[in-house]
This record gives structure tokens, C-alpha cells and sequence, in this order.
């Protein structure tokens, strides 16, 4: 069955910017080959990305035929104009995980590029308020992304929602220091393991705030190397099993020559930890690795305990904070009642949104953690605008600092209490 966004049409504002601009706005027909390979193409070229052969489209097109795929194109250019997008996008909609572990839908947008013979021509606003319209025309209430360059997406309403670290250990420094693990750990190959990976994904996904359930293409880059990956002959995958042999954890990484063979460096591709048993049995595994020297992780949670479990905790250390998911709230009272709440309040909250979507004035009661959102004409007890509240939407403890940046105005204390959790949102890979 088609999905409905799949057949939602262009958006009518955004294609007659572009056309004054004397540029073209036009949903890609994935199922015409060709359109989609140059669509590819041009999505690559936009990351500086090697020019993609033939088996690497054709892995692509079957991974990503379920997005939304949407081009900008300049018929003036001889030949190529009607075919070489100047603009891409790709949309689709995916559950992500907000606090207490239920999901909402989201608009997830990815392959954002403008050709740079093409900048300062409104292509990348024509392209993120068409797809913030069509979200909205969908009825999904919350739009989210990550991003390249953090200095963009706010104008259009985002906020950083969470953020992610990068670590680097130093092996020959530490030893293991989180006690006994248990459990099983095996060498696995992607194409033997991969259903029980989606499994072990699912869970780790539904597990915390910030998650999105994983399409077939995001969960099975982070199990093992996709057609064109770099040092794809290196891949190792090991899995991890209860003592019950309960599938819990995986991970995936690549061996680093050096220019010392027993000073080797890992780069974990991805760590897949559905109970602690599984994250700190891997974790023990991946430091006590012979001839490694040390050992790299990225988009990790602010709050990794990975400190706790060596026994030099400056052996272990953060190489990289960074902004990741961006959240734009498109629907707020189904984005606030989607989400639970670790504390009971009331707020009267005055969201400003130069777009339009999500202005207005909410009382937000809570009672057992469960939401309750209406409209109101009473005094705010807050006022902030929605890219502050995307900040804020799934936990994360941004609400005294967009105080201080005056951003937030009101009784910040108070709306802290009722938005921020005890465990800080995470999401764990890219799209």
C-alpha cells in the first residue's frame, strides 16, 4: 500500500517562488530510473560526495523509493536542466520516541543541498517551507532533521532538541573497571544477523527519548557497510546475547592500521545497547581489544557512563559536543500531549512562530504526567518562541539557558520543572 505522503503534491506557494526565480519545483517519479539517479547524483554532489557508480544508485533507489523525493530544477541549463536537480529534498514520516517511551509522527527531512551555482536564489527556503507545509497538510505535528550546519534551520522554526558527544579512549591507559559481565559475544555477519539487528534496533530506538524508528536503509548502515562505504573489507560485527541467549546488543566497527601494529585505532560504527548487561559487556570488549591503542565513538548521549567504567577516567574522554536532532513543533497541543511529563503544573505558554504553524497562546495542564492543551486568552506565564520550544520538547535541559539568552521570558523555573527529564533525549545516529 502506497504510503498517503508518497501522493501528497507539490506545494503550490514554494513552486511559485521558484518560478519566479525562473526555476522549477517537481516531486521525483522514483520509479523512473533515470530521474532518480540524477536526483542521486545531485543529493551526493550537494555533500561533496564521490560521483556514485552504477551499483551504488542502485542500492540507493531500492533504500530510499519510500521517501518523498522532491527536486528543484533550472530549464534554462542546455541538456541537463530538465533532468540535474538544483535543489533536493526527501521526506518522510517516522515515529520518534518523546519522554515515558510513546512516539509521535514526525516529519522526518533529509538531503537538503542547493547546487552552489544556484545559491541566493530562494531554492533551500522554497524547499524547507514547502516541506513544513506539507507536513502540516499531513496533520503530523512535529518536523525534525539533523543537521550539516547549525546556523540554518532556525530561521524556519527548529530548535536543537539534543545533543550528542564523541569520545576517544585511550586503551593502553585503562583497564576495565565496570566489574563482571555476562552474557555471550560472537563474531556476526550482517546478512545472517540482520532481522535480529532490526530487533535490537527497535528496542534501542523505543528505548529513549530523541529516537526515530529506523527505516531498512538507517538501520542497516549502522549494521554493516552499504555499497561505496570506506574500509567496507574491514567491517567487523559482533552481537551480543543474555545468558538466555535473549539477542540484546550489537556493534559494529572498523580496525585502523597505524603506523605501530600493536597501536591499532577502532572507529565504532555503531553501538547497539538494548539492556546494560549488553552496553557494558561490549564496552569491555571493544577496550580490552589486543594490539589497539585506542578506541572512537561518536553520537553518544551527554550522560555516557563509559567515565565509570575505566579505571583512569581522564583515559576516557569526550573528543566533541555537539548540537544533533532539531525538532520544529508544527501542531502544539499534539506535540505536548503525545509526550508525558515527570512532574504535575500548570503553564500558560505564549508560542511565538513567524510562520505561522504553531503561534498562539496554550495552557498546558498536567496531571499524572499525562497533558492536557488548550486554548486560552489568559495572561502567559511564559512566552518563547517555537524554535525554544522545539528545544525543550523532548527533555533537555535548554530551559535556563534560553532564559539567560532572553529567548524565554517568564517563569522559566517553573516551565523547566515541567519540560526537562531526569534522562537527557538522545538520538544515536544520523538521517
Amino acid at each position: 500500500m502506497t504510503e498517503p505522503y508518497l501522493t501528497q503534491p507539490i506545494d503550490e506557494q514554494s513552486a511559485r517562488a521558484v518560478s519566479d526565480a525562473g526555476l522549477r519545483l517537481a516531486i521525483v517519479d522514483t520509479s523512473d530510473d533515470a530521474a532518480f539517479d540524477e536526483w542521486i547524483r545531485a543529493d551526493f554532489r550537494g555533500f561533496h560526495s564521490e560521483h556514485p557508480k552504477p551499483e551504488l544508485l542502485a542500492e540507493a533507489r531500492g533504500y530510499l523509493r519510500d521517501r518523498r523525493t522532491t527536486a528543484v530544477y533550472d530549464d534554462a541549463i542546455p541538456d541537463a536542466g530538465r533532468t540535474s536537480p538544483v535543489g533536493t529534498v526527501n521526506s518522510w514520516i517516522a515515529p520518534l520516541t518523546v519522554p515515558a517511551g510513546a512516539t509521535v509522527d514526525s516529519w522526518a527531512i533529509s538531503s537538503v543541498t542547493v547546487a552552489p551555482t544556484h545559491r541566493r536564489r530562494g531554492v533551500a527556503r522554497a524547499l524547507l517551507g514547502g516541506e513544513l507545509r506539507t507536513a502540516k497538510a499531513l496533520g503530523v505535528p512535529v518536523a525534525v532533521l539533523t543537521v550539516s550546519e547549525s546556523v540554518i534551520y532556525g530561521r524556519w522554526g527548529f530548535g536543537p532538541a539534543t545533543s550528542a558527544t564523541g569520545w576517544r579512549v585511550d586503551t593502553k591507559r585503562v583497564r576495565w573497571a565496570g566489574g563482571e559481565t555476562t552474557g555471550r559475544l560472537s563474531f556476526t555477519q550482517p546478512d545472517a544477523y540482520r532481522q535480529t539487528a532490526y530487533d535490537v534496533l527497535n528496542r534501542v530506538m523505543a528505548g529513549r527519548a530523541g529516537e526515530i524508528a529506523l527505516s531498512p536503509y538507517l538501520a542497516d548502515r549502522l549494521i554493516g557497510p552499504l555499497t561505496g562505504t570506506p574500509d567496507a573489507d574491514k567491517y567487523r560485527l559482533v552481537r551480543y546475547d543474555s545468558p538466555s541467549g535473549e539477542p540484546e546488543g550489537f556493534v559494529s566497527y572498523v580496525v585502523k592500521d597505524g603506523d605501530d601494529f600493536v597501536r591499532h585505532t577502532v572507529e565504532v560504527t555503531y553501538l547497539a545497547a538494548a539492556t546494560e548487561a549488553a552496553y557494558t559487556a561490549i564496552w569491555r570488549y571493544l577496550l580490552e581489544l589486543d594490539l589497539v591503542a585506542e578506541v572512537s565513538i561518536g553520537v553518544r548521549g551527554v550522560d555516557e557512563p563509559l567515565p565509570y567504567l575505566v579505571s583512569d577516567v581522564r583515559g576516557a574522554r569526550v573528543a566533541s559536543v555537539e548540537d544533533h536532532l532539531w525538532v520544529r513543533i508544527l501542531d502544539v497541543p499534539a506535540a505536548l500531549t503525545a509526550r508525558r511529563y515527570e512532574r504535575d503544573g500548570s503553564l500558560v505558554l505564549e508560542v511565538s512562530d513567524d510562520l505561522g504553524f504553531a503561534a498562539g497562546r496554550y495552557r498546558l495542564s498536567v496531571s499524572d504526567g499525562s497533558a492536557e492543551v488548550t486554548a486560552t486568552t489568559d495572561a502567559p506565564d511564559v512566552s518563547l518562541s517555537v524554535s525554544a520550544l522545539g528545544s525543550v520538547y523532548l527533555g533537555q535541559d535548554a530551559a535556563r539557558g534560553l532564559a539567560v539568552a532572553g529567548k524565554l521570558t517568564g517563569d522559566a523555573p517553573a516551565f523547566d520543572a515541567l519540560f526537562r527529564t531526569s534522562q537527557p533525549p538522545l538520538l544515536s545516529t544520523w538521517f
